[in-house]
């Protein structure tokens, strides 16, 4: 297992719409359009900065994970990315050393990535994300 860097901060909002703003006008980070992944009930906007990027999560579905977390934590941040080399052995090698997972195998996360997410309990409260991107 090898973590390559932060790959991105996982932000939960109510809407894209009203925070990408912020964001682009203000801050002058531009986002690099929006996605919708249907089987995790989410809209995502990724915004580069430098070698990471700040992800904002909208829920598209009432019952969605992201509308589950505002509901009883408010907008903000919902989880950190690390990017790893390889997303297979990653989670083997956290299993075997009794890491508890929320995904056994990795998944499809936004922008076409292999993704898996490690309990918070096995990190005192922090949902992270491990992700491999195609362009590894």
């Amino acid at each position: 297992m090898k973590v390559l860097k932060v790959d991105h901060i996982g932000l939960a909002v109510k809407s894209l719409q009203d925070t990408l703003p912020f964001y682009e006008e203000i801050l002058g980070i531009k986002s690099n359009g929006t996605e919708e992944i249907p089987d995790q009930k989410v809209r995502v906007a990724f915004l580069p900065v430098g070698d990471s990027e700040i992800e904002l999560l909208e829920a598209t579905e009432p019952d969605s994970p992201i509308a589950k977390f505002i509901e009883s934590r408010g907008e903000g941040l919902q989880h950190i990315a690390l990017r790893v080399d390889d997303i297979e052995a990653t989670i083997a090698e956290l299993k075997e050393k009794g890491v508890r997972m929320i995904d056994e195998k990795p998944r499809y996360g936004a922008g076409g990535a292999s993704i898996a997410f490690v309990h918070p309990k096995a990190t005192k409260g922090l949902l992270l994300e491990l992700s491999q991107r195609n362009d590894d």
